[in-house]
C-alpha cells in the first residue's frame, strides 16, 4: 500500500524541513501553498522552485485573494519593525501576526488531504521560536487535529498534523535539515525565503531573519542564502 503525506509548504525554511522528512517518512507526498494576497511573491516563487526541486507527486498554489484581514506588514501596508540583534526583539505577539491565518491553512490541507486520500499532514510551526503566535502551538495543532477530524471523518483521530519541528530551536532545525538533505542542503535551502521585507537573502534585520541568522550561526553551518545579501551590498 502506498503512503501519502500532504505538506503545507511556505516556501521558508522550516516547511522546507518538513517536505524533506516527510520524503523521508512516505512513499508520496503532495504539497500545497497559499497565495492569500501576501506583499511579497518571492514566498510563491521559493515554495514553487522547493516542490520542483523535491520532485514531489503534486503541488497545489491555492489563490484564496485577500480574505485575510490584518494590520500585519505581510498583507498591510504596516511599517516591518526592524532590529539590530535578537536582543532587542519585543516579548509577547508580533506585530506580523495574521488572525486565523493557520486556522484557514489547515482547513484548507484538511480538504484537499481528503480530496487525496491522505491523513497525515505536515506543518512546520514551532513553539520555541514561534513570535508570540498562538497558532503555531502544540495544544492548538491538537485542537485544530480533532476539530477537523470530527467535522470531515466524524472521527477525532481521521487526522494526524505532524509538526516535528515545535519543540526545537532554529538551531536544532537547522541540523535536522542538514541531516535529511545531506549533499542537497544547500542547493535546497538557497532556494528557501524566510525574510519579511520580502528581501531575496534577508534583510538582516527583521524578526525572520534575526531567528535564522541565529540558528544557523548557533548551528555552525553557512546559510546559503547569504551569499545573496553579501552581493546586494557589492
Amino acid at each position: 500500500m502506498t503512503t501519502k503525506a500532504l505538506c503545507v509548504l511556505s516556501g521558508g525554511q522550516d516547511s522546507t524541513t518538513c517536505a524533506a522528512l516527510a520524503i523521508q517518512q512516505f512513499d508520496q507526498v503532495h504539497a500545497i501553498t497559499f497565495d492569500y494576497g501576501q506583499r511579497h511573491r518571492i514566498e510563491l516563487e521559493s515554495a514553487i522552485a522547493i516542490a520542483k526541486a523535491f520532485n514531489l507527486a503534486s503541488h497545489e498554489v491555492i489563490e484564496i485573494g485577500s480574505i485575510l484581514k490584518s494590520t500585519s506588514p505581510l498583507v498591510a501596508d504596516t511599517p516591518l519593525e526592524h532590529y539590530n540583534s535578537t536582543e532587542e526583539l519585543p516579548g509577547g505577539v508580533e506585530s506580523t501576526f495574521i488572525p486565523s491565518r493557520n486556522i484557514l491553512f489547515l482547513t484548507l490541507a484538511s480538504n484537499r488531504a481528503t480530496v487525496l486520500n491522505i491523513r497525515d499532514i505536515f506543518m512546520g510551526v514551532c513553539e520555541t521560536d514561534f513570535a508570540g503566535y498562538y497558532d503555531c502551538r502544540q495544544v492548538f495543532i491538537d485542537a485544530m487535529s480533532k476539530a477537523l477530524g470530527e467535522g470531515v471523518w466524524g472521527n477525532p483521530k481521521a487526522f494526524t498534523i505532524h509538526t516535528p519541528l515545535m519543540q526545537l530551536t532554529k538551531a536544532e532545525s537547522v541540523k535536522l535539515a542538514m541531516s535529511l538533505l545531506g549533499d542537497r542542503f544547500p542547493d535546497i535551502f538557497e532556494l528557501t525565503h524566510t525574510c519579511y521585507a520580502g528581501v531575496k537573502g534577508g534583510c538582516g534585520n527583521c524578526h525572520a531573519c534575526l531567528l535564522r541568522d541565529r540558528g544557523f550561526t548557533q548551528a555552525g553551518i553557512p546559510d546559503p542564502i547569504w551569499k545573496f545579501r553579501s552581493s546586494a551590498f557589492e
